[in-house]
């Protein structure tokens, strides 16, 4: 059976399980929805369909399944991809197959090169830390506060382990949301052309 936590923040309604491989196709569901809009990755990702977004998005997945730091609530309303320190968010394979992926984009495959270079870039490698890689909610649970719970559930217990935790945001309007659970914005870079900004945060060890 799953293991299943409920942080303090919650009101015992919901839980947070820890996502297994098979949990692949929910949690590419999850993000793939949440993020149809996004004003970055619809412009990184266009110009394919939602259905053709979908192999991005599960390679993302496979990326963090490959450790215990991937989270979902009761019911699939949210899910969170971490990676813990020292980790990678993809393997050597899997990037390789991402890069195959961006042959689809056609004119725009050049731009995600670039995209997922600045990424790299902008993260930070002085103190160990946990990586948000993604943290979405599905569509028909939006408006309940879902994906602010789950990453409170998940940052109490990276507080338990006095480590730091970073993540880059890609819609300015969850900006506030991070930085009231301790977020602090320390940079940011754009999509190439002077396309949408990437936040980039970072919140310290308690």
């Amino acid at each position: 059976m799953a293991e299943r936590y409920c942080s303090p923040c919650m009101d015992g309604s919901v839980s947070a399980r820890r996502a297994t491989p098979t949990d692949i196709e929910l949690v590419t569901t999850i993000i793939e929805l949440a993020f149809a809009k996004d004003p970055l990755w619809s412009r990184a990702l266009s110009p394919l369909s939602l259905a053709q977004r979908r192999p991005f998005w599960r390679l993302f997945a496979e990326g963090t399944l490959r450790y215990p730091w991937t989270w979902l609530l009761g019911g699939g309303g949210a899910t969170s991809l971490w990676i813990p320190p020292d980790g990678t968010e993809m393997s050597p394979e899997q990037e390789e197959r991402i890069s195959e992926l961006a042959s689809g984009l056609g004119p725009n495959k050049d731009n995600f090169h670039e995209l997922l270079r600045r990424f790299d870039a902008a993260h930070p490698r002085t103190e160990p830390h946990y990586y948000l890689s993604l943290l979405g909610t599905h569509p028909d649970h939006r408006g309940q506060g879902l994906g602010m719970r789950l990453l409170a559930h998940d940052l109490a217990l990276i507080d338990e382990e006095h480590r730091a935790a970073y993540l880059e945001s890609s819609n300015p309007t969850n900006n506030r949301r991070y930085a009231r659970a301790g977020f602090e914005a320390v940079g940011e870079f754009s999509y190439p052309g002077n396309g949408p900004v990437v936040t980039t945060m970072w919140r310290p060890a308690r």
